[in-house]
């Protein structure tokens, strides 16, 4: 369970950004978050400079725009129903390349996008930066509730596990010659799923009593102490700080 795993979202560097404390990134993505979300949604220049101030950061830890906007694609279905929302609201109408939209749909879709892929942008940024272990130190050094946090580890490290467990099941039935080709092979992935089920609750049950027969009485115990000082949380606090100016002028103007 200690054991560090990397994931697909990390991208290894030597920046600045990756060698903060990631309670203290943690911090900073939330709070840039909340800022933008209270950001009146009227105020477009306002998330066009969020946006440079994220393009900024990614300059910083060296992230590629590409690695970022590949992941990006994990909002497409919020995109989907953005896209959606001037076709079905109510009220005044506006036309647009011969098509009546609604003005508050159109509002409310920009509303979606904008604040929605900022949000997005920054938590790949985090996830970029920061391995998964240090993101859950991260966790536990800001004193978040345990069994939260200890549920996140468990999902983490058994996500991939049951993947795999996945992927075997499926070069087995390969094996044998089986290709799902159509509805009438729904019942076979449907036991797949129940076997699945049933695999992952068994070893979960196994993990836990080795778990109990090695000492755990509840709380996992805190290897690693990452501590941060206060040049590297004012360093961290640069990106919510100044998005904080930007949602107060877009209020004011």
């Amino acid at each position: 369970m200690g054991a560090g795993h990397s994931h697909t979202l990390y991208r290894h560097g030597q920046s600045a950004v990756h060698a903060l404390p990631p309670q203290c990134k943690l911090a900073a993505a939330f709070a840039f978050v909340v800022v933008v979300v209270s950001t009146p949604r009227e105020a477009v220049w306002a998330f066009a400079l969020y946006a440079a101030l994220l393009a900024a950061v990614a300059a910083a830890a060296r992230v590629p725009a590409g690695f970022l906007l590949r992941r990006l694609l994990i909002e497409v279905p919020f995109v989907a129903f953005a896209v959606l929302m001037p076709f079905v609201a109510q009220g005044e109408r506006v036309e647009v390349l011969g098509m009546s939209l609604s003005v508050s749909g159109l509002w409310g879709a920009w509303n979606v996008l904008a604040k929605g892929t900022l949000g997005v942008a920054a938590s790949v940024l985090l996830a970029s930066t920061t391995e998964l272990r240090a993101l859950l130190l991260g966790m536990q050094r800001l004193k978040l509730p345990p069994l939260l946090v200890q549920i996140a580890t468990f999902m983490i490290r058994y996500g991939d596990v049951i993947t795999g467990e996945l992927r075997r099941m499926s070069i087995a039935r390969r094996s044998r010659g089986f290709e799902a080709r159509g509805v009438r092979h729904w019942g076979v992935l449907a036991k797949t799923a129940g076997s699945l089920f049933i695999r992952s609750y068994e070893r979960g049950e196994r993990v836990y009593l080795a778990m109990i027969s090695r000492g755990y009485t509840g709380s996992m115990p805190v290897i690693d102490d990452i501590t941060a000082s206060r040049a590297q949380w004012a360093y961290a606090a640069v990106l919510p700080v100044t998005a904080l100016a930007v949602c107060l002028m877009g209020w004011t103007l």
